[in-house]
Parts: C-alpha cells; structure tokens; sequence
C-alpha cells in the first residue's frame, strides 16, 4: 500500500508495520503506516520555507498465526533503491523476544543498515527499542516493572533542543510500554554497524526511562514515545493491552493516571516535524561542537573554489606510465 504521490523532492518511506491499532482506529484512522503517513504529511505541509513532501509505503511483518496475523518480514531484494527513509513502528511484542519473524526483521535491518548508507532509519516504542537491540544494546523491563502510560513530560538534551529547535526544557509525548532500551549503543555493542567515531545521543529522558530517543546523524532518529497517538488511542490501546493481560490489576494507579492525562497535547507533531528534516537531510551538523562551527562555516564558504584535482591526477598518471622518470 503506498500512499501519496512522489515527486523529485519527495522522500520515500517504507513503515514497516510491527502491529496492527485497535480495530476502531484501523476503522477510523487507517494501519500504523497510514497513521503515521498522515502525521508527517502535516508536519511537511507546514515546513517553511518549502513543504517537506513524503510518499509512504507499507509492509506488514508480524506473522503469528495464533494471533491471526499473517505478515512476512521482506526480502533484502524486495527493498526499493528509491527507499530512503525505514520506519518501524510501535507493537505489542517484545522487542527483546525471539519471535522468528523479529528474528527476520532484525537480520534484514542488519543487512539494509550495513548495505544501504543513505538510508535513514527511525522507530516509535517497539520499533525504537528493536533498532537499539540491533546497534546492541540491551532492552529490559522497567526494574520496578511500571508501565508509562499517556502524557509524559521528558527532559531534554542538549542536542534534543537542537533537534526540536526550541529553548524549552521539557517535550511531551503520549507513552505506552513498561520495556525500555537501558543505555545508548556504543561503537563497541554495535558488532561492526556503528564506525569508530560515531556520535549517538540521547535526545530525551523521563522518570521512568533514560533513553527516550536516540539520534545519530545521517542515520538514526528514534523515539520511545508515540508522535502519532491522540487521547483516543491512549484509551484504546489500554484496553488492548488489559485484554491481552500485559496490564492488570496491580497498574490500576498507573492507568487511573494515564486515563486523567490522556486529554493533554502532546508535541507528537514537533517530533515528527523534527524526524522528517532528519529523512531530508536538515540539521546534519546539529551535534557539531560549537568550537568546529567556524572551520564548518569557513569550508561552506571555499567549497565552490576551483582546485587542481585534474592538474594532480595528470602528474599521478604520467609518473604510473613512467613518464617525468628523471624529474629528480
């Protein structure tokens, strides 16, 4: 399913879709993929100084058959050259369980991350924590095993300033899972995937958990949180979750709190608005040192100079075909 058009500046986005929403909401409101297509085509409308366009494709990967689900997790090969961007969205599963199709999906991200350069990727919830346990990280239960429910104020990061373009301290987002991602990937954890000298940050913490985003340039932008959730979903994706037994009756304070909370606006666009700069290449040098930003500054301004790469590459060619021998 793909929806809107494409054109030369639109970016392409695959949402591979890890659940499907309460059955109103696919009734009201479309599938994840649909969801968030709609999310970020706002947020690209009101981009200034030109929209941010973006063409949404979808594919459903969870297959479990005793949840009457029927996915398939794509093949490498089945992945567009014109995919830009990968989105993994929000679910039900664990991201650290070993499902055979989470096990698919983890070794088909590996192979478009180590394949595929210019893609960018982004998660919400399941997704985000599911590209960290890629990177290496570990993906537990809140130790006390509370959930995170509804509207909560996270504290942001430097960088999360930077990303958001605001000089607020504090974002909010709608929130859903008592799982969390413990720490940021390293080049260490990340098994090869991360260069050397790549930078990861955290954008955003909150009470209940540390990392409630992760950003690495040019490749990853994740979120804990639910850009595309409303009051609505937050009532509704409870109930899925009483139903399916991962919240009882020893979360009632915590759901007695989300259901009072559910009703406040969240910055859901904000971030969105923020991911899909990151898919168009904007705000690249946002984690450059304020100390490099001159030399940055300076290379911009000379990088339309004329240079003797043809007058070099000559000598270099002369000397392979034993010409200029005698030169000292």
């Amino acid at each position: 399913m793909t929806s809107s058009a494409t054109s030369s500046d639109t970016l392409r986005m695959l949402v591979l879709e890890t659940d499907d929403p309460h059955p109103k909401t696919l009734s009201e409101r479309g599938s994840f993929g649909q969801i968030f297509h709609d999310l970020f085509e706002s947020a690209g409308a009101s981009h200034s100084p030109h929209p941010l366009k973006i063409e949404t494709s979808m594919h459903f990967v969870v297959d479990d058959a005793d949840e009457g689900k029927y996915g398939r997790v794509p093949r490498y090969e089945e992945i567009g050259e014109d995919v830009g961007a990968i989105l993994i969205s929000g679910s039900m599963y664990d991201a650290h369980g070993d499902d055979e199709w989470i096990l698919q999906l983890l070794q088909l991200l590996q192979h478009l991350w180590s394949r595929r350069p210019l893609i960018k990727f982004s998660g919400v919830c399941f997704g985000h924590q599911l590209l960290n346990r890629m990177l290496g990280c570990q993906v537990r239960q809140h130790a006390g095993q509370k959930w995170e429910l509804s509207h909560t104020q996270m504290n942001l990061t430097p960088i999360g300033k930077k990303l958001f373009r605001t000089d607020e301290d504090t974002l909010a987002l709608h929130q859903m899972h008592q799982d969390q991602v413990t720490d940021a990937p390293t080049p260490k954890t990340s098994n090869g995937l991360l260069e050397p000298d790549t930078r990861v940050h955290i954008w955003a913490s909150s009470e209940h958990t540390k990392v409630q985003g992760i950003y690495i340039r040019d490749r990853l932008f994740t979120s804990q949180g639910h850009l595309g959730f409303d009051d609505t979903m937050v009532h509704r994706q409870i109930q899925l979750r009483k139903e399916a037994g991962s919240i009882d009756e020893s979360d009632e304070m915590e759901v007695a709190q989300a259901r009072e909370k559910a009703h406040l606006e969240q910055d859901g666009v904000v971030v969105a608005a923020a991911i899909l700069r990151f898919f168009h290449g904007e705000d690249h040098d946002v984690d450059i040192d304020e100390s490099d930003k001159m030399e940055v500054a300076q290379a911009r301004e000379k990088a339309h100079l004329e240079h003797d790469g043809v007058v070099v590459a000559a000598a270099i060619l002369r000397f392979f075909h034993g010409e200029d021998h005698d030169v000292e």
